[in-house]
């Protein structure tokens, strides 16, 4: 009776196994998809800015010499 059970048990661990990697399947896609619009939407802002959008990290460094 108890190596029914087990089986029974391994099964419906299997199943939820699945239904889980299901999940994260979605999941994943859902964020690609997510991503990529918003990366879409990144690239049009930054040619309709000419590219000045988002310009944190470029800082302009003037060197001079002295004499």
């Amino acid at each position: 009776m108890g190596a029914v059970v087990s089986c029974i048990q391994s099964v419906l661990r299997t199943i939820g196994n699945c239904i889980m990697a299901i999940v994260h399947a979605i999941g994943a896609a859902c964020t690609a998809v997510i991503n990529a619009i918003v990366s879409l939407f990144s690239i049009l802002i930054s040619c309709l800015t000419c590219g000045k959008a988002g310009s944190r990290g470029k800082t302009r460094t003037t060197h001079t010499s002295r004499v």
